[in-house]
């Protein structure tokens, strides 16, 4: 039986999406349902997997069909795969309390949700580059359709621009896996490696194949300069689906980048291609300056998040091209711990936009007394976004800079220390307009003839379901800071047989 879960894990939401919809000819609300029900039981597999890997061996394949490599497809769930798969099914859960009330609804919107984590999980588990390339595209259609779904035209134009500049990272990838397949005959990952070595990394289609995937990845993570999509589309995105793209999408992405890095090209391509980890680490630099630069410029806090995002995602791919064990599980803790953070980021602003209807930071102005709970589950994440410890934020940033220094690359730990101070600075921006400042009179302040702007008032139009999945990543992002030593047993051990082939 635990064999099948990886296939389940795939199939059964791209399924239930089908049921939705048609249960939704019949009930108004089913989509709602069926997800909450679907999502619980992927948690609930997720977490079984994981298990099973952890004590019971390294890894579980399915071949499906019974076909095996490499005419078959794999599905491999290992050490790291299903953490992610733990992350994508566990936030795509807790979002479901936003938008029972929150919106959007329709039973339209939980079909495309339920095909986004199938697309998701396909990501995760995939054992083949061109599967992967197929399910990469069900999360970006279904991405570009979920963020149309806002109530404004911007919505649309967004959505139209991430389709453009998705389908050509897309495009990128998928030239890169044929200059690929041309020099080795074979897609699975592992076959893939073994095939790479015997034609010899110097190989100027294998050369060429990895800067197509890589520049293919970099649009689809959103790496400066090639981010514009991102900051429109999250901003753009209904508030209920925010929090779900921004911490699940890139992170898929990003994740995969790390596959196709250290799985299919291995650590010894790494070693034996000229100034490849000086690109790797030079772009993710120059990321993360450029993320937490424009974000500071920012006065909308979903587009100052969004960049943020560009830096955070910056910063987990310079810690990929650093290539020693310690970066790396800074990448890897990093990489789950941002989908979480910037999840519950984005809760928290859709909280206080469905209460207060501010949006811009000098519309945060005195929230801390109109909303006390949504403004304190906004400080904490904030400074955990800024490495503040105890939190999952400080323990990847601590790891990555301790791996730059050990990595003899000083430059490096320079970076991460600016880009924390210039996340701080806006940062510092929200906590001051909402602790320090009077209301402003433009957003529904609370007063006595107004308690529908206080947490928790009558008609409140935000619900306790709303507040308390925010409420929950907060305490989550602060828990998991005193997790360090967990992650390093967990991930460690993984991470070095990676590096020691």
């Amino acid at each position: 039986m635990i064999e099948q879960l990886p296939a389940l894990l795939v199939v059964a939401p791209i399924l239930a999406a089908t049921v939705s919809l048609v249960a939704g000819l019949r009930w108004r609300r089913a989509g709602w349902a069926v997800t909450t029900l679907t999502l619980a039981g992927l948690f609930a597999m997720a977490l079984w997997l994981t298990a099973e890997v952890y004590l019971g061996g390294e890894r579980v394949i399915h071949q499906l069909g019974g076909f095996p490599r490499p005419v078959g497809i794999e599905l491999i769930a290992d050490r790291l795969s299903t953490l992610i798969s733990i992350v994508v099914t566990g936030i795509a859960l807790g979002v479901l309390g936003y938008t029972r009330l929150g919106g959007p609804r329709g039973n339209g919107f939980y079909t495309m949700y339920l095909l986004l984590v199938g697309g998701l999980l396909g990501v995760t588990f995939t054992g083949d580059v061109f599967n992967l390339f197929v399910f990469l595209e069900i999360t970006g259609l279904t991405t570009y359709a979920i963020v149309a779904k806002g109530e404004s035209g911007e919505s649309a134009i967004a959505a139209l621009r991430y389709l453009v500049i998705g389908t050509v990272g897309a495009s990128l990838y998928l030239i890169g896996v044929g200059y690929l397949f041309m020099a080795t005959g074979t897609l699975n990952m592992i076959d893939l490696s073994a095939a790479l070595a015997e034609v010899g990394y110097d190989d100027t289609l294998v050369r060429v194949g990895f800067v197509f995937v890589f520049v293919g990845f970099a649009i689809k993570v959103a790496l400066f300069p090639l981010h514009s999509w991102q900051p429109d589309a999250y901003q753009r995105a209904p508030d209920g689906a925010t929090p779900l793209v921004s911490a699940l999408v890139s992170t898929a992405s990003a994740y995969a980048l790390f596959r196709v890095i250290y799985t299919v090209f291995t650590v010894e391509f790494l070693r034996a291609t000229p100034y490849v980890n000086e690109v790797i680490v030079t772009i993710g630099s120059v990321s993360v300056l450029a993320g937490t630069t424009l974000a500071v410029l920012q006065t909308d806090v979903k587009r100052m998040l969004a960049y943020s995002s560009v830096s955070q995602f910056g910063l987990i791919v310079l810690a990929y091209g650093l290539a020693t064990q310690t970066a790396l599980v800074g990448s890897l803790v990093h990489l789950l711990g941002h989908g979480l953070m910037k999840g519950g980021l984005f809760l928290a602003v859709g909280v206080i936009a469905a209460g207060t209807g501010a949006r811009t930071v000098d519309e945060y102005a005195g929230l801390a007394q109109r909303r006390p709970f949504a403004a304190g589950a906004l400080a904490v994440l904030g400074l955990a976004l800024v490495g503040v410890p105890p939190s999952v934020g400080f323990v990847g940033k601590w790891f990555i800079a301790v791996g730059a220094v050990e990595a003899g690359v000083w430059p490096v730990a320079a970076v991460v220390f600016l880009s924390t101070m210039l996340t701080l600075a806006y940062v510092a921006r929200l906590l001051e307009k909402m602790y320090f400042t009077p209301p402003e009179t433009r957003t529904r302040a609370y007063t006595p003839e107004n308690p529908l702007a206080a947490d928790g008032g009558s008609d409140d139009p935000v619900s306790k379901g709303m507040l308390a999945v925010t409420l929950l990543a907060t305490v989550l992002v602060v828990a998991l800071g005193f997790a360090g030593g967990t992650f390093d047993s967990l991930l460690g051990p993984f991470v070095e047989g990676i590096l020691n082939g």
